[in-house]
């Protein structure tokens, strides 16, 4: 495996990769064209905020499994793109938490005593104590923007000094909040206006792109910002004029729309506005942590296992993993079978969990047997882009769970349909991780998943397993496995065959000139 890395980051990742075995280049000056050359065999890419991973990237690199962040935000990442070409994003946003969080109190704390201004002053041979008059955080109140990890030490941090917490996130509970002590509110100008303090902690995004800007502003009627998350939340030509002219008292900013500031920015002109270029995530544990954190989600890309910070990829906890995981290619095993065995158009899928694993996470178990269902169809199908594919395609899905499970401890049940017309198959798991399909469209049987399979609806008359066997020998085709069932004595049957080989269309035609055979579909999977 090849991993790239475009931007800076701490040795101590880089090494994590090396010492698991695979090949590291580091290139922190590559762009354009030389960047969409040099992705074309990697399987992982490492970047920062520097580096643009565009729709043109993910296009040209066919091997990508995985674009790891070294930090929290993904803005330069176009992630709609990495899940159509089934490529995994994650982002580290347990590494800098505690450091993001300490410079925004660092900032609150500057700007709120003039700290830098007064640095400068005295540095420069002036004892300038008359010129300012510094506000204390006690008994004021903190508005914060976004309650997610940052936010959330934020909180612990300035609860514990004396502060009153209001916090606007519509993605939260009040219940939430009110663990942090803080009080949500479900409108951002009533968090402004009680505010003393604001600091924001959301992503870049759309919908937060200048969410606070001229009217805003107005609405804090004083006090200070403080923003250590994402430039371009603020319309920083607003926060100028509105710190000049004493709509705010301050502001402190440590991220920008553009990086580097331009010398012209409005931001610099301002002497109650604090800057400080990126250092939110600037400590050397910080940097240490993200690193080892992005190098152990390639290393689990690369190994086929959750990835715990997937942003557009089904993930499970590490310690439910463990029972999980030898249900994954049970289920991609009978989306498999049932999307052959269909051999129509798909409108309809439906997984189904019984027993035991119904009790756990699910996601990444639904995601895998999609992959199954559609990998018959010859698309380019993972895990990370098969509910997409269902969505873009108007298949419609549906989950359900029972802890019922009718003599198994665990089954996975996929259904697809065409219409009215629907197949079903269920396995489950023998002696712990060994698959069988125990059920294809309501017939009982002790199916070993493998190789190819051969499957044949039959009137139940004497002779007719004698006749596909004899078939099947004529033509070189060993049977490595049996497995039938019946509806009723000269009723319909189902007989499952497991092959050494595969059956040509001649032998099939063979099969089906025989009137009491109904139906013969063979079935290619993996070696499992």
């Amino acid at each position: 495996m090849k991993v790239l890395v475009t931007d800076p980051v701490a040795d101590a990742g880089l090494e994590r990769l090396r010492e698991a075995g695979y090949e590291v280049t580091i290139d922190y000056e590559i762009e354009g064209d030389e960047l969409l050359e040099a992705v074309s065999d990697v399987h992982g890419l490492i970047v920062r905020s520097g580096t643009e991973v565009t729709k043109e990237v993910f296009e040209a690199a066919s091997e990508l499994i995985i674009v790891g962040r070294a930090g929290i935000g993904v803005d330069n990442i176009d992630i709609e793109a990495a899940t159509d070409h089934g490529v995994i994003v994650a982002n580290a946003p347990e590494g800098n938490v505690r450091a993001a969080a300490e410079h925004t109190v660092a900032m609150a704390f500057a700007v709120a005593r003039s700290i830098p201004q007064a640095h400068a002053r005295l540095k420069d041979g002036e004892w300038a104590k008359s010129d300012y008059l510094g506000t204390e955080v006690n008994n004021k109140t903190l508005g914060i923007v976004g309650l997610g990890r940052v936010g959330q030490e934020v909180a612990k941090r300035l609860d514990s000094l004396g502060m009153d917490l209001v916090v606007f996130d519509p993605y939260i509970s009040q219940e939430r909040a009110q663990q942090f002590g803080a009080t949500l509110v479900d409108d951002l100008g009533d968090c402004l206006a009680q505010a003393d303090f604001v600091t924001i902690h959301t992503p870049l995004l759309p919908e937060t792109e200048n969410m606070i800007s001229k009217e805003e502003l107005e609405l804090m009627d004083g006090g200070y910002l403080i923003n250590c998350a994402r430039g371009g939340i603020v319309d920083e030509t607003a926060l100028a004029d509105a710190v000049a002219n004493g709509t705010i008292e301050g502001a402190a900013l440590d991220v920008f729309a553009e990086e580097p500031v331009p010398e012209d920015s409005p931001l610099l002109a301002v002497d109650d506005i604090i800057v400080t270029p990126h250092l939110g995530a600037a400590t050397e544990a910080a940097q240490e942590n993200v690193a080892i954190d992005t190098a152990e989600q390639l290393i689990a890309a690369f190994n086929q296992e959750p990835v715990l910070n997937a942003l557009n990829a089904p993930s499970v906890d590490e310690t439910a993993f463990p029972r999980i995981k030898p249900y994954i290619p049970l289920a991609e095993t009978a989306g498999k079978v049932a999307a052959q065995l269909l051999g129509k158009r798909i409108t309809e899928i439906e997984v189904l969990y019984e027993g035991d694993i119904a009790a756990e996470e699910i996601d990444l178990l639904t995601a895998s047997a999609l992959k199954g269902v559609f990998t018959p169809l010859e698309w380019q199908v993972n895990s990370v882009n098969a509910p997409q594919l269902a969505k873009d395609r108007g298949i419609e899905v549906t989950e359900s769970k029972t802890r019922q499970a009718d003599d198994f401890q665990s089954l996975v049940t996929v259904t697809v349909r065409n219409g009215d017309e629907e197949l079903s198959v269920c396995g489950t798991l023998f002696a712990g991780e060994d698959p069988r399909i125990v059920r294809i469209d309501g017939y009982r049987v002790d199916a070993i998943p493998y190789g190819h399979m051969l499957v044949a609806r039959n009137y139940d008359k004497p002779g007719v397993i004698g006749f596909i066997g004899t078939v099947l020998g004529n033509n070189d085709i060993n049977i490595a496995g049996m497995f039938n069932a019946r509806e009723t004595i000269g009723g319909e049957a189902l007989t499952v065959y497991n092959l050494d080989q595969s059956v040509p269309d001649a032998v099939r035609d063979e099969l089906l000139s025989d009137d009491r055979i109904i139906e013969v579909k063979e079935i290619t999977l993996d070696d499992q």
